[in-house]
């Protein structure tokens, strides 16, 4: 059952994105919008170094992708990061899980969505937002790095929008990792390839490291951490 508040806030977004409309209204949605961007910065400052999980809310917990995840965020803890995922079940459970275990911070930027998604119970610092591009935008600006676990649409979505933040310049030094090779490979050797060969893209510009083992994801990102830092 829907929270009886939960269709207003559905329709927040619904309503902002749907094409000209008075202008007072307009404005008034837009002042909502940057007291979200308020709220999220004051919510996330001061987590200190983090990485963002994302993958499917699917996986149950005798999964192999929902164990990887799981000793995905312990290791991240371990070596000082905070985790951050969208907080709720499957991937996200199981990255926020393995970071409370190991005593590291824990950290689940909700959204609301048409089918009621609780947060988990292993987010330490849980925060809502009712527009998806206010929580990207949060989750670019206060990680350190993304890893892509294996997911839908929704996680195609961070990857590409990072991916393409990337390529215009708009962030540098910003490492992608994907777990999962089995589920990832096919679709990166068609951008780094077919894309390539086209001329739709450029050598080096889809900047992913696969690997499936939670110690090389860590150093990658801690490399390219220090790497960034230096410049």
């Amino acid at each position: 059952m829907k929270k009886p508040h939960q269709d207003k806030e559905l329709l927040a977004e619904e309503e902002f994105l749907r094409g000209a409309d008075d202008l007072l209204v307009d404005f008034d949605r837009a002042v909502k919008v940057f007291d979200e961007f308020v709220s999220g910065c004051r919510g996330l400052y001061e987590i200190g170094p983090a990485v963002t999980v994302f993958g499917s809310a699917r996986f149950k917990e005798d999964h192999r992708y929902y164990q990887m995840a799981r000793e995905l965020g312990r290791t991240l803890a371990e070596k000082g990061f905070a985790v951050i995922t969208g907080g709720g079940p499957g991937i996200m459970e199981a990255a926020n899980r393995g970071a409370r275990e190991a005593g590291g911070l824990s950290v689940g930027c909700n959204i609301e969505l048409p089918m009621e998604q609780a947060v988990n119970p292993y987010v330490d610092v849980s925060i809502d937002f009712d527009y998806f591009f206010v929580r990207k935008v949060m989750l670019v600006k206060y990680s350190s790095g993304f890893v892509f676990m294996p997911g839908g649409i929704g996680t195609l979505d961070e990857m590409f929008e990072t991916l393409t933040l990337i390529q215009t310049g708009k962030i540098k030094s910003f490492p992608c990792v994907a777990m999962g090779e089995t589920f990832w490979k096919p679709m990166l050797d068609f951008a780094r390839e077919s894309m390539n060969r086209e001329g739709t893209i450029q050598q080096g510009e889809v900047d992913v490291e696969i690997t499936d083992s939670p110690a090389d994801v860590v150093d990658y990102i801690r490399e390219k951490v220090h790497q960034a830092q230096d410049q």
